[in-house]
């Protein structure tokens, strides 16, 4: 009985040793084999610095181009400063969508296009409006001005700080290079008509104008963003006609085209609002909800049965 115990007590020190010289020769044997080299994969090389001048590029041209037009608006040019802002619109929409290609984002390039699109969507067309016409109304003239200029600016910061968490469907608020839109669209559609700016129709409508655009910037109101539509894969053939419609549209008579379109694009925030805030609306929502097929639901009874 007391060998047994010897035998006994005595086994773990065996094993124990035993144990010892196995994880000694392991490591002995692991220390003879090179260390791995890290995978690559994970690991990408970083991309050349050089490329991220791409999208800033872009940004670098829309800012000329806000800049041109307060120039040209010094001048008195204001046909020119009006097609300068459509163009900062066209580059300003390159710049995000050249960055997302070629996977360039950076926080610099972030900050830098809405500083630029401060000057050419904020301070720009405020002050070409005002040189334009709104001068001509005195205090109330510089006040539509500044009301836009500053909702502008409230409107970039709120976009700022909503990256990432708000729906990507909608922009909330009017967007500054639609509302910029709308001011150089009249100030165009004005001078390529001829039609007479002293007349005290011209400012009151530029006043009124300049001021729904914003309050709009800075409002709850939801826009469609268009950011869902994906240009790479295939589309129906019935866009594609409505896409040879608008170029067609747009090249016969490109002020009253652009000023059109952008002024239905600033009321359809108000238009889905107030459609959303009716009862018949609520109803049609029910109606669809329930019409929606539901999953079959499995009872209790069936999961016991498949569990056992």
């Amino acid at each position: 009985m007391a060998q047994f115990r010897k035998n006994r007590i005595s086994r773990p020190k065996v094993f124990k040793q035993v144990r010892l010289r196995s994880s000694e020769n392991e490591s002995s044997r692991l220390l003879d084999i090179p260390p791995p080299e890290p995978l690559k994969e994970f690991y990408p090389k970083p991309r050349n610095k050089a490329i991220y001048l791409l999208p800033n590029a872009f940004t670098t041209a829309a800012l000329f181009c806000g800049f041109f037009a307060i120039v040209q608006a010094m001048n008195q040019r204001w046909e020119v400063a009006a097609i300068a802002i459509f163009c900062s619109m066209v580059l300003d929409g390159m710049d995000g969508r050249v960055a997302r290609m070629t996977r360039t984002q950076s926080a610099f390039g972030e900050q830098y296009d809405s500083l630029a699109d401060m000057v050419s969507f904020g301070v720009a067309p405020a002050l070409v409006a005002y040189e334009w016409t709104l001068k001509g109304l005195g205090k109330w003239g510089w006040l539509a001005a500044f009301i836009y200029c500053a909702g502008a600016a409230l409107r970039l910061a709120r976009f700022n700080i909503m990256t990432g968490e708000a729906d990507k469907r909608f922009f909330q608020g009017l967007p500054s290079p639609a509302a910029a839109a709308i001011i150089a669209g009249f100030v165009w559609l004005a001078e390529d008509n001829k039609l007479p700016v002293a007349n005290l129709a011209i400012p009151w409508t530029m006043f009124f104008l300049t001021i729904y655009a914003g309050i709009t910037m800075v409002s709850n109101v939801r826009f469609y963003s268009g950011k869902t539509l994906d240009i790479r894969y295939h589309v129906p053939f019935g866009m594609m006609v409505l896409l040879i419609l608008l170029f067609v549209l747009v090249s016969s008579d490109p002020p009253l085209t652009l000023f059109g379109l952008f002024v239905l694009y600033a009321l359809s925030g108000y238009v889905t609002w107030f459609w959303g805030i009716l009862p018949f609306s609520k109803k049609v929502d029910r109606a669809k909800t329930a019409m929606t097929p539901k999953a079959p639901s499995v009872s209790n009874e069936k999961l016991d049965v498949v569990n056992k």
